[in-house]
């Protein structure tokens, strides 16, 4: 879409470039037109102002401006009475220079031929000495006006040059961007198909492992039904089921695109509701849990998946604290935003790991799945969140999680 409106934008300005560079090119002509007859005007009351004061017409011979090729005055019998050219006067004008015709029009103006080839612009007018009339011929050199035409010309020629080599440009640079974007989606396909082998490995390995441990223990228990280690064999099977389970469950979790209805809750009170889940693990690593917050701290929000979130930030927790320590879960108001912390002194993740430990099936452990923080990222972030980790080798990990204040989101929706 934004590919078709850039098209199409791009057009359209080349259009209107073409559009302006052409009526600025057709306009100069009638400029110059215009300037050459106001030049001429002007050049004509200048001459009938010499006549008017000087009938012998010796003083026109001193008139001179750039402009002028030359200029005659011409009665009725087609004699030259003044030209430029001292040897013309009192010679007979060449037919049709000026005709009968144009000397019965008020004003005349033409462009013209001159004998030596240039382009020249002649105006006719009628001019009285005496009671005579007689035709005033005055051909201007138009080199000085013409520069507006030879100007919008080249304007126009660079404009179009522009415009087709932006278009040309545009073409290539649509090409290679079709290429890259080829490209791209074969390299993203690849990267698929390479995380996806690597997903269904690590899916593999974490479900061949429970299943051979089931097929072990029940092959036992068939042999011998008898035997006195049946029961722990049968508690074994109920414990990796319930392994695959949990993987096939967070697995479904983070496939799931469906992020259930956010609701008023008490995250003070679902912390303390998590904690005590915890406990009984807690107390058999030797793990204390101190938990900060304030007695009531809402906020908008899934329950389930946020009690999810909380639980696997606890169970990674305790799992880096084998030998004991202190779990420390922190709340509170933070700004016009919600702050959650995690912190535990347990054996830390390590500087090469760090960047990775959000990414699905990453994990350090030997049993674990790799899926505890990418599902942790993901609910976040359906709660318009954030998520941080900050870790030590040996010190501990500490993980802050922010969340939208719900009396800012009602001010915004309001």
């Amino acid at each position: 879409m934004l590919k078709r409106i850039l098209m199409f934008s791009g057009a359209g300005i080349s259009l209107f470039i073409i559009w302006f560079a052409v009526s600025n090119y057709r306009d100069a002509y009638p400029l110059a037109e215009e300037n050459l007859h106001g030049l001429a005007l002007s050049l004509t009351a200048a001459i009938e102002s010499i006549i008017a004061h000087d009938h012998s017409l010796r003083a026109l011979s001193t008139f001179h401006t750039n402009d002028i090729a030359f200029f005659a005055l011409v009665d009725r019998k087609r004699l030259y009475r003044f030209h430029s050219n001292a040897d013309l006067i009192n010679t007979k004008a060449p037919e049709g220079n000026p005709s009968e015709a144009q000397q019965n029009e008020t004003l005349s103006a033409a462009r013209i031929t001159l004998g030596t080839g240039e382009k020249a612009y002649e105006f006719i007018a009628p001019i009285y000495l005496r009671g005579e009339k007689l035709l005033l011929r005055l051909t201007l050199h138009t080199y000085r006006a013409d520069t507006v035409i030879r100007r919008a010309k080249l304007n126009m020629t660079i404009l179009l040059f522009l415009v087709v080599a932006g278009g040309i440009l545009s073409v290539i640079m649509y090409r290679f961007a079709g290429r890259e974007e080829r490209h791209q989606l074969a390299m993203s396909r690849r990267e698929n198909l390479a995380k996806l082998g690597e997903m269904g490995a690590t899916l593999a390995h974490e479900i061949r492992n429970p299943l051979a441990g089931i097929k072990g223990y029940a092959q036992v228990i068939e042999k011998n039904p008898s035997d006195p280690r049946s029961g722990s064999f049968a508690r074994r099977v109920v414990t990796e089921a319930l392994r695959l389970e949990n993987l096939v469950n967070n697995l479904l979790a983070y496939a799931g695109s469906d992020q259930g209805k956010m609701l008023p809750l008490d995250l003070a009170e679902l912390i303390s509701s998590t904690v005590s889940l915890l406990r009984p693990e807690a107390e058999q690593l030797q793990v204390e849990i101190i938990i900060e917050a304030p007695a009531s701290l809402p906020i908008d929000g899934n329950r389930d998946k946020l009690g999810q979130l909380l639980l696997n930030l606890g169970k990674n927790a305790l799992q880096a604290m084998p030998k004991g320590g202190v779990l420390r879960m922190t709340a509170g108001k933070s700004g016009a935003d919600v702050m959650l912390t995690a912190s535990d002194s347990g054996q830390g993740i390590s500087r090469e790991a760090l960047p990775r430990i959000f990414e699905p099936f990453f994990t350090t452990r030997a049993r674990g799945t790799g899926l505890g923080l990418a599902l942790c990222r993901k609910i976040v972030e359906e709660h318009k969140g954030k998520i941080s980790v900050e870790s030590t080798v040996g010190k501990g990990t500490v993980v802050s999680i922010t969340l939208p204040d719900p009396e800012r989101e009602g001010d915004k929706r309001s």
